[in-house]
């Protein structure tokens, strides 16, 4: 963990310096394009391919770094799960590490082929934060779990409520970059750009693996509690989670892509933020044993 929270420090700042970079050529290339020679030649200026060469070195060691991080935490997520002898997601602390887990694999999967160099910093400091808070205040020594949770229905629904966190934090991260270019151009940014795009891709993924979650939390209920649905208050934010996706797809279907269609997926991510963090710390509830 140690290890894995250096490098991801490390692929921030490369990742930003990245951004610095390019942002400084796109500057030069559309301030100062040529420069003119002593005799009146019209030359050149090497200043714009110097910025490239460089923020090219950087991209390519950022990426680097940040596969090098990924690698480091699933082996901390792995040798947390062998010191438990479970799936490593018993409780906050280890959902914690496996939601970064994927958020940075959803982001080196969804990157190939892709320039969405721009949202790298930003989701470089997402999993930082994730993982500070989780080995800040969420940190938990190993132990057995809980009789509840000792179920086979832990690994299939939480694996696939963790799955489509890390999507879903691409996407929200995706779309609100996307707001933030419309806002700048008054509306004028494309509905089909590579930002729009890949949000739209990554919530058709998440959204079914969501509802599994969902329906297989229910099945889970029903076994542990001898109900399929209480309203209890994580059953009714994953609900809730699912109805502001549900709407996002809905509205992006009907009247493609618009202002109010994007701010609905950031509601919908919100509401999943505050489904782990809020409901599990702040709201007693039948899964209240999920901040142990």
């Amino acid at each position: 963990m140690t290890t894995a929270l250096a490098i991801f420090s490390l692929a921030l700042v490369a990742y930003a310096l990245t951004a610095a970079l390019t942002r400084a050529r796109a500057g030069r290339a559309r301030l100062d394009p040529a420069v003119v020679g002593p005799a009146g030649a019209v030359q050149p200026s090497d200043g714009p391919l110097l910025n490239e060469h460089r923020a090219g070195a950087v991209s390519r060691s950022a990426t680097a770094l940040m596969v090098l991080g990924t690698v480091s935490l699933s082996l901390a997520v792995v040798a947390r799960g062998l010191a438990a002898g479970r799936a490593p997601w018993g409780n906050m602390y280890e959902f914690g590490l496996t939601g970064a887990a994927s958020v940075a694999v959803a982001f080196l999967v969804l990157s190939r082929g892709r320039a969405i160099s721009s949202l790298a910093p930003w989701t470089v400091a997402i999993v930082l934060v994730l993982l500070g808070v989780s080995v800040t205040s969420l940190y938990t020594p190993v132990d057995d779990l809980v009789p509840v949770l000792n179920s086979r229905w832990l690994v299939v629904h939480v694996a696939a409520a963790i799955i489509a966190g890390g999507l879903f934090t691409i996407g929200a991260v995706a779309t609100v970059a996307h707001l933030v270019r419309q806002w700048r151009n008054k509306g004028d940014a494309p509905a089909d750009d590579q930002l729009s795009e890949l949000a739209h891709t990554v919530h058709l993924v998440a959204f079914p693996i969501w509802t599994f979650a969902v329906i297989a939390g229910a099945v889970w209920a029903e076994n542990a509690w001898g109900r399929y649905w209480g309203w209890d208050p994580k059953e009714t934010w994953a609900f809730i989670t699912w109805v502001f996706y549900a709407a996002h797809l809905h509205a992006l279907s009907t009247v493609g892509w618009r202002r109010r269609a994007g701010l609905l997926a950031v509601a919908g991510f919100l509401a999943f933020l505050f489904n782990f963090f809020g409901v599990n710390i702040w709201i007693p509830g039948l899964h209240s044993y999920a901040g142990v």
